[in-house]
């Protein structure tokens, strides 16, 4: 039986990913001067001012409206006419120190924080991704890369965007063609946009991304269909760090335990637990045992070893989720410290995570296929 499955993606210069990215370089600064350093960093942004709170806990110091203001401005909001750009926006600093009721099982290798993470990895593309999040991501990525890199094609584009993507399945859960194509972009005032853009979106951006074989004559194309996207931005809509957790992670395809990612540091099991859970599901699929692969690990706050683990698997797979996930509790470390030293996190390499998707991107050490030969061996 076939059926047709969304999701959505939106670009660096979404207001959301705007505060997205201004923790994440705030978490990179402390990092590269006190790996040790806790962060917990969240970003409200609005027309003409930012808000930069949580609790940080460092021996560095940090130039916040420095480094605010260039995030905004590598971003592309670098005109007054924006009504929110990097030389003129308020920069409101409210920062904290993280609670000595939470440092005291954190300080011990315990969990920053009880809750659920999920990872999840499926064969249906090489970066072992979803489809229809995969795709949705790469046409705003290519949209904010004619906007800096070869504006000439599309010289009216302005940093906000957003895609949708709906994909059609076959009855072996195969994909089979693209039903719907949504794209909406902002753009500098001009005459006859709407029709402009979609010549452009379809020629520039689509082609250039989606497999020719993914398109068909029942393929549907909606480019910004209100017929106007001039105002946009943090002065179109405001911002807030965390608010992207399905544009973040698998699309809608995989549960989601409903922690962000951006701003923590990796002692908080909202971001390195669900980079291990999906380390651990990429590399069982890339070792054949499955199609894809969902898994849930749980947590307490203060206490170092989840209090569970859960695997799903297709219903053929080579072997049952009660033997994946016995083996991995005995053989591997899922304590935070433990995930923390497998993937190496106490590095400055989060903000470019915090636009475009946290997974199906080689250059971050959960994606790495490390343990395919352990899985290999242990489950041939």
């Amino acid at each position: 039986m076939q059926y047709i499955f969304t999701s959505e993606s939106v670009s660096e210069g979404h207001p959301d990913k705007i505060c997205d990215q201004v923790s994440d370089a705030v978490l990179d600064d402390v990092l590269s001067k006190d790996p040790n350093g806790r962060v917990a960093c969240e970003c409200f942004a609005t027309t003409g001012m930012i808000v930069v709170g949580g609790e940080i806990t460092t021996t560095t110091y940090i130039d916040l409206p420095d480094l605010v203001r260039g995030v905004i401005r590598d971003i592309g909001y670098d005109r007054a006419e924006y009504r929110f750009d990097a030389d003129s926006c308020a920069v409101l600093n409210v920062i904290n120190r993280q609670s000595p009721d939470i440092a005291q099982g954190v300080d011990t290798g315990g969990a920053g924080d009880q809750g659920m993470m999920f990872g999840y990895a499926t064969n249906e593309t090489d970066e072992y991704m979803p489809a229809a999040i995969h795709y949705s991501h790469k046409l705003v990525k290519r949209l904010a890369d004619i906007r800096k890199n070869d504006s000439i094609l599309m010289p009216y584009l302005r940093p906000d965007a957003k895609a949708q993507v709906s994909v059609v399945y076959g009855d072996n859960g195969e994909v089979i063609r693209f039903d719907t194509i949504v794209v909406s972009t902002q753009h500098d005032p001009m005459d006859n946009a709407q029709a402009r853009i979609r010549e452009d979106v379809i020629e520039n951006v689509v082609k250039a991304v989606i497999p020719e074989h993914l398109i068909t004559s029942e393929t549907k194309y909606h480019v910004n269909p209100t017929g106007k996207f001039e105002i946009g931005g943090p002065h179109g809509d405001t911002g807030l760090t965390g608010r992207k957790i399905i544009v973040d992670t698998y699309g809608g395809r995989a549960p989601h335990g409903g922690g962000a990612f951006s701003g923590k540091d990796p002692s908080k099991v909202d971001r390195s637990a669900a980079y291990a859970a999906r380390h651990l599901a990429k590399n069982i699929v890339a070792a054949g045992i499955s199609r894809e692969c969902t898994i849930q690990l749980a947590y307490a706050i203060g206490v170092a070893q989840p209090v569970s683990i859960n695997i799903v698997l297709n219903s053929d797979a080579r072997v049952s989720s009660r033997d994946l996930e016995t083996f991995i509790m005995k053989e591997i470390d899922l304590t935070p410290a433990g995930i923390i030293k497998r993937l190496n996190l106490r590095r400055a390499i989060y903000r470019p995570s915090a636009a475009y998707g946290h997974f199906g991107r080689h250059e971050f050490p959960w994606e790495h296929l490390d343990l395919v030969d352990v899985f290999s061996k242990n489950f041939a």
